[in-house]
């Protein structure tokens, strides 16, 4: 069996007046009306060049063992009650260095829209900043040898309807992350107010369901290696 790693991250828009007139100019063209103006704000936490990483969960399906890494102000480091998770806070550079360092040992990585989503994103938004990537998260797409990005297997590489991750936990009876009160839209006032532990236990419940889905198509979908 390879070793494997499921992962999925938090991002977060960069605040609009850190970018010049021409940029903020360039990200609202053809936005007519507040709704538009906002709604085009919110699409902001989506690309890596116009926001951040919050969080970066990792979590081995096999052992249930991972760790955390997320934003903070001042580096901090502190386990869970179980044990099998390690909290790891520093800034953004600092944990996009210690995911690449982290992810380079595993030879499976395993994600829910990572392909399209998180992996370029943290590709990119490392090279933004300097850190260069240890690997390639978005490797030939149709195995899930090397990324196994559930949306992609479950979907059969498109073939029918896309669902979110809160819906297939559902269907698939598994307790979904968003069952907690927090979504997306929340990172922004979480991270506003200082609660990181919250935005980076709430990766780590995203990580903690993908795992599980994994488990399930492991168990009955997966023909790759018959």
């Amino acid at each position: 069996m390879p070793s494997r790693v499921v992962f999925d991250i938090e991002t977060l828009a960069l605040p609009f007046d850190s970018f010049d007139e021409a940029q903020q100019a360039y990200l609202l063209h053809g936005a007519h009306t507040a709704t538009e103006r906002e709604e085009m704000l919110q699409k902001l936490n989506l690309y890596p060049l116009t926001a951040q990483v919050i969080a970066i969960a990792m979590l081995n399906p096999d052992t249930n063992k991972g760790n955390v890494l997320y934003q903070t102000p001042e580096p901090e480091q502190w386990v869970s009650d179980d044990e099998m998770i390690e909290f790891i806070g520093g800034n953004e550079y600092q944990i996009l260095e210690q995911f690449w360092k982290t992810i380079e040992k595993y030879e499976q990585i395993i994600s829910f829209n990572g392909r399209t989503f998180d992996g370029p994103f943290l590709m990119i938004r490392s090279a933004v900043l300097g850190v260069k990537p240890s690997r390639n998260l978005v490797p030939y797409r149709y195995s899930p040898k090397d990324h196994c990005d559930l949306l992609d297997q479950l979907t059969f590489y498109g073939a029918f309807r896309r669902f979110s991750l809160d819906f297939y936990c559902k269907a698939f009876g598994i307790k979904s992350p968003k069952s907690e009160g927090i979504t997306g839209l929340s990172l922004g006032e979480l991270y506003r107010n200082g609660e990181y532990r919250r935005i980076a236990q709430y990766c780590l419940g995203d990580t903690i369901a993908t795992a599980e889905l994994f488990r399930r198509w492991d168990l009955y979908l997966n023909f790759s290696e018959e």
